[in-house]
């Protein structure tokens, strides 16, 4: 009985026999030099129509409802987050459920920002009429000037390319592209038009790491009441090194009896104490072994600004003081790692 051997299993359809590491290399190349040239094409259709489009937006007493179906409408959900972060209100609506109720979240002070490749997008030309009934400022990104949705639309902005970066000029890809570095231009624009700023910016985003650096202040990090290692003048090497135990901040404020601060006691100063030969370690008070005129820092002070202050001199604390140098927090390194600042 002759054994049979089995043949080898031949590759799917549409799958590669071997890995070709420099066909890959070659085709993901070809691909962004495809789409570089899209985005380059942009630049000098930036124009009257542009500007056009950005005072429409300035001047919109609503938001900015941003609509488009397929991989358009994917690139719209982006272009409405960028723009509501960036200070212009707006929103996506999906163009087939505006057709089954969503319309009614469009009002006769917004503005409609529609995005198609082709123009011709079916379920976005089905709201049109509704839109211009309503007398809404419709604005239009496509890549066919002559296209419905663009002669239709109140203004248009051009993101046609001269080729898709896919071979075979099916899957959108540098068109999308395009259409997103169109949506990213406005956007900057009208961010740079209303005087946004990074603080505004942070505002639209406190779980970043932006809104962290940008409205973290002192206050909400430094340690204060009891947590404050404190001691007077006349304390003795014993009680401050007992007081910096407590509070795990690796210093201690040394304060007069308005608990103004006179000075601070660190670990380097210990070390630098134990070094010294002619210092009385059992007698000598903290005072004659402080730093004076150490860094300080207020409580409206963005914690950032603490991070910055200890870096630039090499310290890992600071003590917090008011207008008459009173102390009344202290913080150290680890408190704004805690917090995520650093």
């Amino acid at each position: 009985m002759n054994a049979h051997i089995a043949s080898p299993t031949p590759p799917a359809p549409g799958q590669p026999t071997a890995i070709n590491g420099e066909a890959l290399v070659r085709s993901a190349r070809t691909v962004i030099a495809t789409e570089a040239a899209a985005i380059s094409a942009l630049e000098p259709r930036i124009g009257p129509a542009f500007v056009e489009a950005c005072r429409l937006i300035l001047g919109c007493a609503g938001r900015v409802v941003v609509t488009g179906m397929g991989k358009s409408g994917h690139v719209g959900r982006k272009i409405a987050a960028t723009l509501a972060s960036t200070g212009t209100p707006a929103f996506f609506v999906h163009p087939g459920e505006a057709s089954h109720g969503d319309l009614g979240m469009i009002l006769p002070q917004d503005v409609v920002l529609a995005l198609s490749n082709s123009g011709e997008s079916d379920e976005v030309l089905f709201i049109l009429p509704v839109i211009k009934r309503q007398g809404i400022p419709l604005i239009a990104i496509t890549g066919n000037d002559q296209s419905s949705l663009a002669t239709q639309a109140d203004l248009h902005l051009d993101t046609s390319i001269s080729v898709e970066a896919c071979p075979l000029g099916l899957a959108p890809t540098a068109s999308t592209t395009a259409a997103l570095v169109m949506g990213d231009a406005l956007a900057i624009a009208l961010l740079e038009a209303r005087g946004f700023t990074s603080e505004d910016f942070a505002r639209s985003h406190p779980a970043g790491s932006l809104g962290r650096r940008l409205l973290m202040h002192i206050g909400d990090v430094m340690h204060t009441g009891d947590g404050i290692p404190v001691v007077n003048e006349d304390a003795s090497l014993t009680q401050a090194l007992m007081e910096m135990t407590r509070k795990h901040l690796g210093m201690t404020a040394v304060v007069d009896a308005e608990r103004r601060l006179l000075g601070v006691f660190t670990d380097g100063d210990l070390r630098r104490a134990l070094d010294d030969v002619g210092v009385d370690l059992r007698g000598a008070t903290v005072a004659s072994l402080m730093t004076r005129g150490p860094k300080t820092i207020s409580a409206d002070k963005l914690a950032i600004e603490a991070a910055q202050l200890m870096e630039k001199h090499q310290i890992h604390a600071l003590l917090v003081v008011d207008h008459e140098h009173r102390v009344v927090g202290a913080l150290n390194i680890h408190d704004l790692l805690r917090a995520r600042v650093v």
